[in-house]
């Protein structure tokens, strides 16, 4: 049994039991794949894959049980391997993190500049995507830490952890009737084309569940996953904006006025996720603890270890 044969499996799940994908992945051959594939099944003395002709289709009864046990083996090499080179390089390798677009664009900027002041050796590589992608490549290994509001505490192999807790806000053009000083209720808003996040993003489901303890059912002109997106729209007037409250700057948004919603819909939490059983160089809990202080090494490494972290 070899690390090639498992990651030949891995990968063949992961891609679809394409194995030319799969042979393109791993810088080797179909017909290597294959075999690879092949020796370790008769290692085993079961089939991993379901076959129709020469082509994989799906897994196996066996194959299921096998494939967690193939992931646990390949993420421990790799802890193995990140481990040593912690030792050997100290300050030096590269750390990916994977954010949703309002992660990247207003919280992690004054984290990543001050790591890569104290950090100069490290290489920083920053993802976005959705949520659920943020997860997805945590889980495929692609990812050392996540960052996101949504759906990263659902996934029971992520230890997601609590940052920092945000509220949302309402834009509107500097103009309009919502800016004549009565008080903002959800009727009002309701009056009014909105535009916010996508489903899924941001803080999106508490913001239909006020409206729907309401009973109202407000008119949606657009939504978008980038705050940015949905105030253009709020400036062109189509409608009234619902954003988090950390995307918008007094300075960098002048033609557009703010209007506190924190007493409209519920708090909202972001959490810094980890693969369940990860190992982690120094650095990147030095990064963890520069972007939300109260993640120290000691709370991160309990919470790795199966510990409770309490919530903010």
């Amino acid at each position: 049994m070899n690390f090639q044969q498992l990651r030949s499996v891995r990968e063949a799940v992961r891609l679809g039991f394409n194995l030319t994908d799969v042979a393109e992945a791993l810088h080797t051959s179909q017909p290597g794949v294959s075999r690879q594939i092949r020796e370790l099944e008769d290692e085993l003395g079961v089939d991993i894959f379901v076959r129709a002709g020469k082509r994989l289709t799906g897994l196996t009864a066996p194959g299921e049980a096998v494939l967690p046990i193939v992931e646990r083996l390949l993420h421990d090499a790799d802890n193995l391997k990140r481990a040593g080179a912690d030792y050997a390089q100290q300050d030096h390798g590269p750390l990916s993190i994977a954010a949703t677009h309002s992660q990247a664009r207003y919280a992690l900027p004054p984290a990543v500049r001050d790591f890569r002041g104290s950090h100069p050796g490290v290489q920083l590589q920053l993802h976005q995507g959705s949520p659920k992608q943020v997860a997805q490549m945590l889980l495929d290994g692609e990812a050392d830490i996540g960052i996101a509001t949504e759906a990263l505490a659902q996934y029971p192999d992520l230890v997601a952890l609590p940052c920092y807790r945000w509220t949302h806000a309402v834009l509107v053009p500097p103009d309009h009737p919502l800016l004549d000083g009565a008080p903002l209720t959800l009727q009002r808003l309701a009056a009014y084309p909105l535009i916010t996040y996508d489903a899924g993003y941001t803080g999106r489901s508490h913001i239909d569940e006020a409206f729907e303890r309401e009973g109202l059912a407000p008119t949606l002109a657009l939504t978008a996953m980038d705050a940015d997106v949905i105030k253009t729209y709020v400036e062109l007037g189509l409608g009234v904006g619902i954003v988090a409250s950390i995307a918008y700057d007094d300075e960098r948004d002048r033609h557009l006025r703010a209007l506190d919603a924190r007493h409209l819909f519920a708090v909202n939490m972001t959490r810094l996720a980890l693969k369940r059983g990860s190992y982690l160089r120094a650095y990147v809990y030095d990064f963890i603890e520069s972007f939300a202080p109260s993640l120290t090494r000691k709370v991160v490494q309990r919470a790795l270890d199966g510990g409770k972290v309490d919530e903010l």
